[in-house]
């Protein structure tokens, strides 16, 4: 394995459309949402270390999941985690990541990666963070990966590509022309008939050098924030200057604080079957079926006159789905929602309303 590599993965989000079974408690990424016997933050670290050496692997996350973290991961260390004292989007804790590998190893490359997607070829998925990898070794660019769209999805953000550009003869490496957030329908739909656009999966790789010139030229007071920390940077008194300090960084994505600012941004195109989870119709999506397009998780559950439903519940409950069609059934504790599986966007909504009417404790 080699020694410069490095991996960054984000597991500090809440999932809140994954309620009742995500909560602020123990969200999404802890959960074996699939039940494969691991959680998705398991699956994203086991994957990472097919490339990474256990050790360069860095989890950032909220303080307050701290032992979650340490107890699902067996063997990574307290300087591994990069605990965030207050929800600061994503381009702070990309800084922080980069600053705490350059003090390890300035020759670093980096794989920043969120916890909770889905990737069927594993294989694929290694082999294009490798010639990344090698990519960014050599230049002083910024990549992304970008998805090949298989239908006119509003869900996702979008890359527009140079076709015209060319890496090599050998890599379909191309520059970025522009990110567009999530689009209306008819605008998704002209992105895919035009051939030059990517789904935006949020996956994102640079040397260490390559990523801290980009924050100096683009969020240079975020930048001089963190450095204030380099003496301090894996050792047992970072975690006092973070708590301190973090806080005071500004809340802005590294979507828009460096990737739409900067010039040097290319995309390799990849398909390695991905899926973001990012509700509960995309978790269902990936999981096994009856003849009548039934799923489901954990349970034992009978379908009588049903088709297209995903029920969600405890381990060993047995349940009967007589006469429904296309429903999401979840069970948690003492939570039940019932839910029409193109409504799963609502959901979001409905836990404000059940943090209204029920109180915090349930979300």
């Amino acid at each position: 394995m080699d020694h410069n590599y490095y991996a960054v993965i984000m597991a500090g989000g809440v999932g809140s459309r994954f309620w009742p079974v995500s909560t602020k408690d123990y969200p999404k990424q802890f959960h074996d949402m699939l039940g494969k016997g691991e959680s998705l933050l398991q699956s994203t670290f086991k994957r990472m270390a097919k490339l990474i050496p256990n050790e360069n692997i860095l989890i950032a996350t909220n303080q307050r999941y701290k032992d979650l973290v340490l107890e699902q991961l067996d063997g990574v260390k307290e300087l591994q985690l990069l605990l965030e004292p207050t929800m600061r989007n994503t381009a702070p804790c990309i800084l922080y990541a980069a600053l705490k590998i350059q003090k390890e190893n300035p020759d670093g490359v980096m794989i920043v990666a969120p916890s909770d997607h889905w990737i069927d070829d594993e294989q694929t998925f290694i082999n294009n963070i490798e010639t990344s990898f090698q990519a960014c070794a050599n230049q002083d660019i910024l990549m992304t990966l970008g998805i090949q769209p298989t239908f006119a999805n509003t869900g996702y953000g979008y890359i527009q590509f140079d076709p015209d550009s060319h890496w090599d003869a050998e890599i379909e490496i191309k520059k970025v022309k522009k990110f567009t957030e999530k689009p209306e329908l008819e605008v998704a739909k002209q992105f895919l008939e035009s051939g030059d656009y990517l789904w935006n999966a949020g996956i994102f790789i640079w040397s260490v050098k390559s990523i801290l010139k980009a924050f100096e030229e683009n969020l240079p007071e975020m930048t001089r924030l963190f450095c204030e920390g380099n003496l301090v940077y894996n050792t047992d008194f970072e975690d006092d200057f973070i708590r301190t300090n973090y806080g005071n960084a500004e809340d802005i994505s590294i979507d828009y604080g460096i990737m739409q600012a900067a010039t040097n941004i290319y995309v390799l195109p990849v398909d390695f079957g991905w899926n973001d989870l990012g509700t509960w119709s995309s978790l269902y999506d990936k999981l096994p079926k009856d003849y009548e397009n039934n799923a489901s998780v954990n349970g034992k559950t009978i379908f009588r006159n049903a088709s297209g439903n995903m029920v969600s519940t405890q381990t060993k409950k047995h349940v009967i789905i007589q006469g429904l069609d296309d429903f999401i059934v979840v069970e948690k504790d003492n939570v039940l929602l019932i839910c029409p599986k193109k409504d799963d966007q609502n959901i979001k909504q409905i836990v404000a309303n059940v943090k209204k009417e029920f109180g915090e404790n349930l979300v």
